[in-house]
């Protein structure tokens, strides 16, 4: 299976529906609370988002393919599901 890593909120509602429609499809994830992040972490999410042309949260990686927002479909189809 695809590597799924993701960039959330922790007051997001979407990003939480992500979370769980990771969790209920037992599909391994990681993932980074941007707000809850140290300056540093927080600096280094911003230049991946700057530098994919991502605006908003939640932002999720399934192995090179880029999913920004809740996207249920194209979680799917990116992890053959």
């Amino acid at each position: 299976m695809k590597k799924v890593n993701m960039y959330a909120l922790s007051t997001c509602p979407w990003c939480r529906k992500t979370k769980k429609f990771f969790t209920e499809h037992n599909v391994p994830f990681s993932y980074i609370d941007y707000d809850l992040a140290d300056e540093a972490t927080q600096a280094k999410i911003s230049e991946e988002l700057d530098a994919a042309g991502a605006t908003g949260f939640p932002f999720v990686r399934i192995g090179e393919e880029i999913i920004t927002g809740y996207q249920p479909e194209r979680y799917s189809r990116a992890l053959g599901i």
